[in-house]
């Protein structure tokens, strides 16, 4: 970052952080009045983006994660089944007993059966957010939210963009409507509301 400002430089650390422009640009002294201003055009400035894009690639680097291995693992999240951690059904028995028109009374009983750690598959494991049992002993699993984790997915994968859809197998880069797709939609969008 020799090529920038002791300012400039101190802003790509500080957007590093949170990425927040503003709170960037006021970290790196500028004025909390123009921070805002200021933040947005140092993002916007060759140099100081070029940096952020060399600092997140070193990040990247020493730490492993990559866009690829955050899409897998948002994967897991977004195509998770809770049937691979949990299993359930009602059983129905007689009690013995007839209502008053002689019919037979019934009772509805759940089971709910949570699998043994060892045999949930990494990815389902990967899911799992949250188990605790409540006062009364029952067991309570939460998974990601797996909405959110498809849109991350979604958005990466440039599918809700306004406009766009996915492109041919042809790899001129050129996006086309898929099939039932009318070309004057605003593209995937539409899935989300």
């Amino acid at each position: 970052m020799t090529d920038l400002t002791n300012k400039q430089a101190r802003f790509v650390r500080e957007y590093l952080v949170d990425l927040n422009a503003k709170q960037a640009a006021i970290r790196a002294g500028y004025s909390p009045r123009s921070a805002e201003v200021e933040g947005s055009r140092l993002l916007r400035h060759p140099k100081v983006s070029a940096a952020i894009a060399r600092e997140r690639r070193e990040v990247s680097k020493r730490t492993g994660i990559t866009p690829e291995s955050v899409v897998t693992e948002l994967a897991k999240l977004g195509f998770s089944d809770i049937r691979k951690a949990i299993s359930w059904r009602s059983n129905v028995t007689e009690t013995g007993e007839e209502d008053e028109d002689g019919v037979p009374a019934t009772r509805v009983t759940n089971e709910v059966t949570l699998r043994n750690s060892d045999d949930i598959d990494d990815a389902t494991a990967a899911a799992i957010t949250e188990i605790s049992q409540t006062k009364d002993g029952a067991l309570k699993v939460k998974l990601a939210d797996k909405r959110a984790a498809l849109v991350d997915i979604g958005r990466h994968l440039g599918m809700f963009r306004t406009g766009s859809a996915p492109s041919d197998e042809s790899g001129d880069g050129q996006a086309r409507p898929s099939a039932g797709k009318s070309s004057g939609d605003d593209g995937w969008d539409g899935l989300l509301q």
